[in-house]
């Protein structure tokens, strides 16, 4: 069993008796705009999966010390027939969006006679779900969680009946472990993430997050997530994306954690590159701008969600009407930080000019990427409530939404089509890129050089990384005029580094709208889509928004994803 690192001793209070084999299963994502499998290859193989799984790592670490303890991400590889034999219980955890490979993954350790433990945002907000599954999580880590380790330790083999444990009392997250980051292969993943927030104090319509983490966002302390940090550069990283609801959804203490994450990064020569989600309200605070920009934050993910004051306002965004939308992307760019940002389209004020106004503020902003998706409506937000009122909710499975539009539904989708198609027009999304070259990138830190970024390695990757983009792209592509105009022009001002950050970003984002605009691509990244193996249609599931899927806690998936739910985030929508 591998050996925990130092810092990772908060574990559950509970004594076990019996030894244990846990296996953590991480289900498989479905491909999206802010997950970049079209960029994996450029890495020549090092890069497989988009961002680690927090939450799942933090129950690793939360487990006994005397159990042994695997981590699968099915993201990178498949868990095998061997692997779950090993195993005495498979824990896993996930988003709606996940929900298929969920459950292929409890019939593939049923198969072996072994019981599945399920946490995470869709049990905890849809236990219905998972009708199968021997033990369901709901809620986030703590007493609950103690109950499930106790059961699993005095139990073995699958219970008569599924059985349900629910959180009454949350863990702070304050006492929080540090994350199993030692479990999982670091340098294989396109982005590592780290947690220092829960929650978020505003409602918008489509969100779940209030109903799931609260308004009142919980925090860690500055000093857990420098200890984190250290871990996380240990292990080979080199950015990172926080994926908290909204990183200033407490700005007072955003305010008292930069100052630290600059002492760490100047102490350290600027080990790491920072990414995270934020309301767009994040333009009205100078301080925190100019903290973050020293800080090393280059990539925000807003949720601007649409140009429309008055749809806006329709989805409670009000946050977004603090400042001229414009105004606001041009501040934070002015403080070398990329905006990232979520549009929807679908929503009951739009109408067939909405099109053409994306477009215009796609132009006008020179946002670069932009997680451009049709309304899906999350369960039990107050979306859904007021469209199941409104008997407004489509049998899932049907169409890519669950969502009956004010607008003929064809009408949306050519819509959808229209915007992602001019947005990823390879000459319109290198120009955006070019306006933020000069305009946001040049206006960041300059960082001292970093023996651990200027490793070997890593040089030897970028290196291998340049020549693979100029023989897939700057000699086989079918945009190839396009990319040596950019790239001779970073080539020859010396920025290497916003050549490959240009050039892999636009890669995938060019790929995946060829994709989506031939069939093989969704319009919302939320809908159901059918487990690895499976025959489609094997399992119809209500999908929701991603969001980065965590046991304990909440976060942008972001995501996701970022989007970057990472992002992207993972996630559409913040």
């Amino acid at each position: 069993m591998a050996m925990l690192l130092p810092g990772s001793t908060m574990r559950t209070p509970y004594t076990p008796t019996h030894g244990r084999r846990i296996l953590c299963v991480f289900p498989r994502y479905a491909r999206s705009f802010g997950t970049f499998q079209h960029a994996y290859p450029l890495f020549g193989g090092r890069i497989r999966a988009f961002m680690p799984p927090q939450g799942l790592l933090v129950i690793a670490a939360y487990l006994p010390d005397a159990w042994d303890v695997r981590f699968i991400d099915e993201n990178s590889r498949r868990a095998s027939d061997d692997d779950l034999r090993w195993a005495d219980a498979v824990f896993t955890s996930g988003m709606h969006i996940q929900r298929c490979e969920i459950l292929d993954l409890t019939r593939r350790a049923h198969a072996h006679g072994r019981p599945v433990v399920l946490g995470g945002p869709s049990v905890s907000g849809c236990p219905e779900y998972y009708p199968d599954v021997d033990l369901r999580h709901v809620g986030e880590l703590g007493d609950a969680t103690d109950r499930v380790i106790e059961w699993v330790d005095t139990h073995t083999g699958q219970p008569p009946a599924p059985l349900s444990f629910v959180t009454e009392e949350r863990l702070p997250l304050a006492a929080f472990p540090v994350p199993a980051y030692h479990l999982v292969p670091m340098r294989e993943y396109f982005i590592a993430t780290i947690q220092y927030s829960s929650g978020c104090p505003y409602a918008c319509e489509f969100c779940d997050i209030p109903a799931l983490y609260g308004r009142n966002p919980r925090l860690k302390s500055a000093e857990q997530v420098l200890t984190e940090l250290e871990q996380i550069t240990a292990a080979g990283a080199l950015d990172v994306y926080f994926v908290d609801d909204n990183f200033i959804g407490n700005q007072k203490a955003a305010l008292e954690l930069l100052p630290r994450l600059v002492e760490w990064q100047t102490a350290n020569r600027y080990p790491l590159r920072f990414a995270c989600e934020a309301t767009l309200n994040l333009a009205k605070n100078e301080r925190v701008l100019e903290l973050m920009r020293e800080a090393g934050f280059q990539t925000v993910f807003c949720g601007i969600e649409t140009p429309e004051p008055s749809a806006l306002r329709s989805i409670s965004k009000d946050q977004n009407l603090r400042m001229p939308l414009l105004e606001a992307v041009r501040r934070i760019n002015d403080h070398g930080m990329e905006v990232v940002s979520g549009i929807i389209l679908g929503l009951d004020t739009d109408s067939p000019e909405t099109a053409d106004r994306i477009l215009e503020f796609v132009r006008a902003s020179r946002i670069p990427m932009l997680t451009i998706n049709v309304l899906y409506a999350l369960p039990k937000t107050p979306l859904w409530r007021r469209l199941e009122a409104e008997s407004r909710l489509r049998p899932d499975g049907a169409r890519e939404s669950n969502v009956e539009f004010k607008l003929p539904y064809e009408t949306v989708m050519a819509m959808w089509r229209r915007c992602i198609s001019a947005a990823y027009e390879p000459a319109a999304l290198y120009e955006r890129f070019a306006h933020n070259v000069v305009h946001t990138f040049a206006r960041r830190q300059r960082y001292p050089v970093s023996a651990h970024r200027a490793s070997w390695t890593n040089v030897a990757m970028g290196l291998g990384l340049v020549g693979r983009l100029v023989w897939r792209i700057g000699v086989r592509g079918d945009y190839r005029g396009t990319f040596w105009r950019f790239a001779l022009g970073r080539l020859g001002s010396g920025d290497l580094e916003g050549l490959i950050h240009v050039a892999v970003v636009s890669h995938h984002l060019i790929e995946f709208t060829r994709d989506c605009l031939r069939g093989a691509g969704e319009s919302s990244f939320y809908a159901p889509t059918p487990a690895t193996g499976m025959r489609a249609g094997a399992v119809s599931a209500d999908i929701a928004m991603p969001r980065l899927p965590l046991v304990p806690a909440g976060s942008g998936e972001s995501d996701e994803a970022a989007e970057l739910h990472a992002r992207t985030s993972h996630t559409a929508s913040r």
